[in-house]
C-alpha cells in the first residue's frame, strides 16, 4: 500500500498513476485530549485509518499523480534520525572534499559519530520547493532510504527490529556545508523531503537490498544500493532506539552513498528508490530572504 498527503491535507491511497482521495479514512482518527501524545496521529492510528478507507475505494475520487500536489505523507513525526557516513563511499569522499570535511579530520565510522536529529520543521514533501539559503555557502543534495517507524520502540534489538517499521520513502537529507554541526545545518526550513509517498513494509522485499540515485537537472549525482550501508536498517533501528524511544511515524534516515553535490536556485532533483518510486522536486528560483 502506498500513501499519501496531498493538496490541501488530502489522504490518498496511490494505485498505478492514481491517487484515489480516502480523506473520510481520517475520522478514524481519535480526538486527542491535551496534553498530545508522542508521535504522528496518522501512524499510531493506521490499522483503523486503513480499514475506514477500505470501503471508501470503489467510490473514491481519482485524480492523476501528476496532477495533484504532493505533502510529507507523515506530517507530524515526534523525530527525524539522521545516520552520518554510513556509507563506505562516502566516508571516503568527505575526507577527500575539503567542501565537506571543512577541517575535520576524524571521519571514521558512524559508530564513532552517533547520529543526529533534525528539526521537524525543516520537514516538506515532494510537491513543495526548497528554499535554499546562505548563497555564500555550499547547499548539497543528499539522498537516502527514509524508515517510518510504525509503533512505539525502546531498545530494539537488532533480530526483531523490522517489527517496528511501517514503511519506506525516499527522503533527501538537504544540508548546509560547515563547521557547525550536523542538527544545525541539516535543520533548516526545507531541507528534509519525505516522499512521494509512504509504502508500507509489505510492498519492500528486503529494505538492505535497494537501488537509489539522485539526478540534479538530468545529471546522475548519486546512484547506490543500500546494500552498501555500514549499519544496515536493523542496525540502525537497534542503534537509534538504544538512546531514543521511537514512536509512531518517527523518521530514521539511513544515510547517503557518495555523490553528494550542490544544488542552486532553479536546479530540478530527480529521485528513485527501487521499490518505493520517484519524484522531481524543484529548488526555488531564488534564496530564501
Amino acid at each position: 500500500m502506498k500513501i499519501c498527503r496531498f493538496d490541501d491535507d488530502r489522504l490518498g491511497i496511490v494505485q498505478g498513476g492514481e491517487v484515489l482521495d480516502v480523506t473520510g479514512a481520517l475520522g478514524a482518527i481519535p480526538t486527542q485530549r491535551w496534553p498530545l501524545a508522542q508521535g504522528d496521529p496518522l501512524i499510531a492510528n493506521i490499522d483503523a485509518v486503513v480499514a475506514a478507507a477500505d470501503p471508501l475505494l470503489k467510490g473514491a475520487t481519482r485524480k492523476p499523480v501528476a496532477a495533484i500536489k504532493l505533502l510529507a505523507p507523515v506530517p507530524n513525526p515526534s523525530k527525524i534520525i539522521g545516520a552520518p557516513i554510513n556509507y563506505a563511499d562516502h566516508i571516503e569522499e568527505s575526507k577527500q572534499d575539503p567542501g565537506i570535511a571543512h577541517g575535520r579530520t576524524n571521519i571514521t565510522h558512524i559508530g564513532d559519530w552517533g547520529l543526529f536529529l533534525k528539526a521537524n520543521s525543516s520537514l516538506i514533501g515532494a510537491g513543495e520547493e526548497i528554499r535554499l539559503r546562505f548563497p555564500d555557502r555550499r547547499n548539497d543534495h543528499e539522498v537516502e532510504l527514509a524508515v517510518v517507524v510504525g509503533k512505539r520502540a525502546n531498545r530494539v534489538p537488532k533480530s526483531s527490529a523490522l517489527d517496528c517499521v511501517w514503511g519506506y520513502a525516499i527522503g533527501l537529507d538537504m544540508t548546509v556545508r560547515g563547521r557547525e554541526l550536523q542538527c544545525f545545518r541539516k535543520s533548516i526550513d526545507t531541507y528534509s523531503v519525505l516522499g512521494p509517498w509512504v509504502v508500507s513494509k509489505d510492498e519492500v522485499r528486503d529494505p538492505d537490498r535497494l537501488d537509489l540515485s539522485i539526478a540534479v537537472n538530468g545529471e546522475m549525482r548519486q546512484s547506490s544500493n543500500t546494500r552498501y550501508l555500514v549499519h544496515n536498517v536493523e542496525r540502525l533501528i537497534e542503534y537509534a532506539s538504544s538512546m531514543y524511544t521511537l514512536y509512531p511515524g518517527d523518521i530514521i534516515m539511513t544515510g547517503t552513498p557518495a555523490g553528494v553535490g550542490p544544488v542552486k536556485p532553479g536546479d530540478v532533483l530527480t529521485a528513485e528508490i527501487e521499490s518505493i518510486g520517484r519524484f522531481d522536486i524543484r529548488v526555488a528560483p531564488e534564496y530564501s530572504e
